[in-house]
């Protein structure tokens, strides 16, 4: 051997030596330093985080349900709802408008602080972050169902530029409010399958309803979003095969806006009240309403998904006196001036059941909320703050006294 090879051999075992003798002593760190293919410890991993569906309802009364008072006819499932959670007694609605409304609650925003005004829907703006926004890069599946008035497809306010994983319904307030409309809008990754080639492909764009083409009126829009929403539910629900993902649902309805436009295939079982015909229709629009949310905790309790969902239910704007429809026929609203409107919250197993709140909360207060549920790290900057500890009967949370931080000026 000659003596170059002798001493490239003895250059080679030195380095052998001092990288055995750093395995020995030297800490984990320094090991995954040197071998890059060696990973440094997990950090904690966040617990199995709930799902969340929140639920708003057009112009439903902070009276209209019968766990509220309401006893010229009964809400069965939404007082089910609040017996296994908790009713609150002083929730404001965002603003006398739907889309500030729902603008507050997606930007966790005082409705005066916003672009959105009652007489002009305004897009949402390329740098405006939303809740799904939040939700979906903390690693939520994002559905949109319903109304959407802060948006078209051509804005940098359409729901799929807004953190929203798919979306069935309506960009503006008056195809919404067409009952029997003969197209849906839909935005599905993924969603048709090309029979040409047997692959998935993207969707945007209208749907046709063809029970509802010509005048028709075979196919009643918030069945239809009902179904949408059992079917998202199932299909998103979190498992093995997702690494157990939880979903956001936002479920916008458009029931039971009063008035002339409002439409149900049938006002029974309401039929033979000496009322006013808006009258019985809203009253069956509540009822339907509450038979929807009866479907939903039927597919939650079927998909065993029952204790890991958290369910807000709310109305998006006080009853407003119209074509015919008074909010003081039903005692929806204490006066005209009257922002509260529902508000309950079902987590079982995380919420105590039965409990009734006067804390005062709006709707900026449910992105803190939600990023907390999410384990959002950091929080989002908001308006309001997190409801999670009234909601989980945390000590200190379940006074009637409201902190100064949570005061609310309407």
């Amino acid at each position: 051997m000659t003596s170059s090879c002798l001493n490239r051999l003895g250059r080679a075992l030195v380095l052998l030596a001092a990288l055995l003798e750093c395995s020995v002593v030297a800490p984990a760190e320094s090991l995954s330093a040197i071998f890059t293919n060696v990973a440094p410890a997990a950090s904690p991993a966040i617990p199995r985080r709930a799902s969340i569906i929140f639920i708003q309802c057009d112009g439903l009364g902070y009276g209209d349900l019968s766990c509220y008072g309401q006893t010229k006819f009964q809400t069965p499932n939404l007082d089910r709802l609040a017996a296994e959670g908790i009713r609150f007694t002083n929730y404001f609605a965002g603003d006398a408008a739907s889309s500030p409304s729902c603008a507050a609650l997606l930007l966790g925003r005082d409705a005066g602080h916003l672009k959105q005004r009652a007489d002009a829907d305004v897009p949402l703006a390329a740098d405006d972050i939303i809740v799904a926004q939040i939700l979906k890069n903390a690693g939520y599946h994002t559905g949109l169902i319903g109304e959407w008035n802060l948006g078209d497809e051509n804005s940098p306010g359409a729901p799929w530029k807004k953190g929203f994983d798919d979306f069935a319904g309506y960009l503006n307030a008056v195809d919404a409010e067409n009952y029997y409309a003969d197209y849906i809008f839909r935005y599905a990754p993924g969603g048709v399958l090309n029979p040409t080639n047997n692959l998935r492909e993207d969707f945007l764009g209208r749907e046709m309803l063809y029970p509802n083409t010509g005048g028709n009126k075979g196919q009643y829009i918030p069945d239809l979003l009902t179904k949408a929403t059992l079917n998202s539910v199932k299909i998103n629900q979190p498992d093995k095969f997702n690494q157990f993902r939880p979903f956001f649902l936002l479920l916008n309805y458009t029931l039971p806006h009063a008035g002339k436009n409002l439409v149900v295939p049938t006002d029974a079982p309401f039929s033979e009240e000496p009322w006013p015909q808006p009258e019985k229709n809203k009253a069956a629009a509540i009822a339907r309403l509450d038979g929807y949310v009866g479907q939903l905790l039927d597919q939650l309790q079927k998909l065993d998904l029952t204790n890991n969902v958290v369910i807000f239910f709310t109305g998006d704007t006080a009853p407003k006196k119209s074509d015919g429809e008074d909010p003081a026929f039903f005692h929806s609203n204490i006066s005209t001036n009257d922002l509260r409107v529902p508000m309950i919250v079902r987590w079982p197993g995380k919420i105590p059941a039965g409990r009734v709140s006067g804390l005062k909360w709006s709707p900026r207060d449910f992105l803190p909320t939600a990023a907390e549920i999410g384990y959002v790290n950091p929080m989002p900057a908001s308006d309001g703050i997190s409801m999670l500890p009234v909601l989980l009967g945390q000590p200190g949370t379940t006074t009637n006294v409201v902190p100064d931080r949570m005061n609310i000026s309407y």
